[in-house]
């Protein structure tokens, strides 16, 4: 049989090959540099409307860090809202977010060096205090509908053992400084404060240790009580909607503007939007509230896919209710999210665009949102659903890579288990550059990375953290071990009581799945993960040797430590990870990175900052003691001023420079410059 004819777009793809310069892999010259990565970056975040205007964070390395909120309008196009000298974050939960919130042109924000709330009640004024900060936190902030009021979520640090959390109520005015009303307090945990549209009902979500907010929550709704001049006073007849009778993760309540609760509920297996069932009679007539029964949640036609995201931060937005009973949601589906609309029939249509959260609707029709596609870097827009972007507001650089600089994923799907279906998943990303390809004879070395959480996802959206390597002519796999959301409860759920030992499996067998491809050099594979993604990456190095380099950015290398010693948030966490403490202090002690130590042979690079809260300096210092006694090379480097993930340029700069050295001095090859 004769060939078959080779098509123009394969023969213009060789013929492009062809012309670049065969170089080793890591000595490519790469336009993703250093300066790009560290300095010339922002990482954009929480987009949020306010009528016709758009407002956004930006975190800017080159300012040490700052968070600086962002607002864009026809007229006057985008400018900073808030002086220099404020930081807009929180530290609620360690992990803060939803620390800004605006309405009819006033802006309310936390501050993360003085640690308190703060307005600005008006354009072109200086901000004012609403609530101090000595040793209270504030986030999830929303304004009441007549905009006298904040409600936020509070954690109060000046008590002795664990912080309280709070759900308070701050009144928006100069002349009311104090520390907010608690409006309702008891549960471990508070979030996601939610007003119906008259303003009559509060709705949020509570949870106790030792759950985690992916594992069991409540929703529970209260009628508001208000004084003579509409400030929120209290809250009464508490009760609870869904959670109480079943062990379910419930997140993000909404209300339509007709009135109805959606919430986000796992209770059929994965992440889904539903409806509250409210019995209106009751709801509006004390009377009847303690006898009234609830019918609970009704399922509403929604795509397949996951919709929901683990409520690391406060402020996550995975659907959006629309104008006449529509809903917008982020599906996520084989590991890439999709963003769809439904109709109140059922009915979907794809909104074109790929955005990191769901995107919120402007005033003029329009929807404002943070694009962040495979192929781009990330951009503030302005849209429709069907003619996608519009309008860009603002990049996160300067720089606009070519198409044949970014490496785009391809899905994989791997065997968990010898001889098992292709349960597994990961996002293989080839090397790519523009002037430089792999010389025959050479198969590229491949980094495995190991996402943090360890309930996070590897997504789909460019990063440098990819786009680095594969631009430097590394493969990359991006591993959703199980643990990771996006593919359903029970996935999820199989990193109960076997942190360890799952995740290390899994990125185990998606190693050796690449390798039998013979796509990538399976004598220089290298594992990097940040946080959990760090103890990971240990344990993986001591049970496999597939890898012949590890790198951890702040990871946990003690559990007994880390579970006597972390923040309120995670301080239960591993009780469903691991085993409850101290009783399963023996499992402890043999799945932590330190115990086995000695049987790590391969080099290893530590970075650390020398501030992290989360994981503490002690933990590094202490598995750098442990490497170089069993003989094993390892390399520790601690940031001053740095936290749980590093923010300054000079830190950035320095780990991403420091960690590429680090691959060239195991795998041979002299980097670029």
């Amino acid at each position: 049989m004769p060939d078959a004819p080779i098509s123009a777009e394969v023969s213009s793809v060789a013929k492009k090959e062809s012309s670049k310069q065969p170089l080793p892999c890591g000595t490519w010259p790469s336009r993703v540099t250093v300066d790009l990565v560290a300095g010339k970056t922002r990482t954009l975040s929480e987009v949020s409307v306010d009528g016709t205007v758009v407002y956004w964070l930006e975190r800017r390395p080159s300012e040490k860090g700052r968070t600086v909120l962002m607002r864009w309008c026809e007229a006057s196009g985008s400018q900073e809202v808030l002086p220099p000298e404020c930081d807009v974050a929180t530290r609620v939960h360690e992990y803060g977010g939803g620390a800004y919130a605006v309405r009819n042109g006033q802006v309310v924000f936390s501050d993360k060096r003085t640690g308190g709330l703060w307005g600005l009640l008006a354009e072109d004024v200086t901000p004012v205090c609403l609530a101090p900060g000595e040793g209270l936190r504030y986030a999830d902030l929303r304004f009441d509908q007549a905009g006298h009021t904040v409600l936020a979520v509070r954690e109060d640090h000046r008590i002795e053992g664990e912080p309280k959390a709070a759900l308070v109520a701050v009144p928006v005015s100069s002349d009311l400084v104090g520390e907010g009303t608690v409006l309702y307090t008891g549960p471990d945990f508070l979030s996601s404060p939610a007003l119906s549209p008259d303003g009559a009902f509060l709705a949020w979500i509570e949870w106790d240790h030792p759950n985690m907010p992916w594992d069991a929550t409540r929703l529970c709704l209260a009628r508001v009580v208000r004084d003579a001049q509409e400030q929120i006073r209290a809250l009464e007849d508490r009760r609870v909607l869904a959670g109480e009778t079943q062990a379910e993760s419930i997140l993000e309540p909404r209300w339509t503007d007709d009135g109805r609760l959606l919430v986000i509920s796992d209770r059929s297996g994965g992440w889904t939007v539903w409806q509250v069932e409210l019995p209106a009679q009751s709801l509006h007539n004390s009377a009847q509230q303690a006898d009234a029964p609830l019918s609970g949640l009704m399922p509403l036609p929604m795509p397949e896919g996951e919709i929901g995201q683990p409520a690391w931060v406060f402020g996550q937005r995975s659907y959006q209710p629309l104008p006449q009973g529509s809903i917008l949601v982020l599906a996520v589906r084989e590991g890439v999210t999709h963003c769809l609309c439904v109709s109140r029939e059922g009915t979907v249509t794809p909104f074109a665009a790929h955005p990191e959260q769901c995107p919120v609707p402007l005033a003029n029709g329009h929807f404002a949102w943070l694009e962040a596609p495979s192929d781009a870097l990330p951009t503030v827009v302005v849209g429709t659903g069907q003619n996608g972007v519009q309008q860009v507001l603002q990049h996160s650089a300067a720089l606009t890579l070519s198409s044949d600089d970014i490496s785009r994923p391809e899905t994989i799907r791997f065997p968990v288990e010898e001889g098992g279906e292709p349960l597994g998943h990961a996002f293989f990303y080839p090397p790519a550059n523009s002037a430089a390809r792999v010389p025959e004879g050479e198969r590229p070395p491949m980094i495995v990375l190991v996402h943090g959480g360890p309930t996070a996802r590897a997504q789909e959206g460019l990063s440098f953290k990819v786009q680095w390597w594969t631009s430097r002519g590394f493969a990359v796999l991006d591993v959703n071990y199980g643990g990771s959301t996006g593919f359903g409860r029970q996935w999820r759920e199989r990193l109960k009581g076997a942190w360890g030992v799952v995740d290390v499996a899994d990125c185990i067998a998606a190693c050796q799945h690449m390798v039998k491809t013979g796509r990538i050099d399976p004598a220089r594979i290298a594992i990097r993960g940040s946080s959990a993604g760090g103890m990971t990456v240990l344990v993986a190095l001591a049970s496999s040797s597939l890898f012949a380099a590890g790198v951890s950015l702040y990871g946990v290398t003690d559990l007994r430590a880390l579970a006597q010693e972390t923040h309120k948030f995670e301080a239960r966490y591993l009780d469903g990870l691991i085993g409850p403490w101290p009783e399963a202090e023996s499992v402890y002690l043999a799945r932590s990175p330190l115990s086995v130590a000695a049987r790590i042979r391969a080099p290893v690079l530590l970075l650390q900052g020398a501030e992290d809260q989360v994981v503490p300096p002690a933990q590094a210092y202490a598995m750098a003691d442990a490497l170089k006694a069993a003989g094993t090379p390892c390399i520790l480097h601690e940031f001053p001023g740095e936290g749980h993930g590093f923010r300054q340029e000079s830190t950035i700069r320095k780990a991403w420079e420091e960690e590429l050295a680090f691959y060239g001095q195991v795998f041979g090859f002299q980097p670029q410059g």
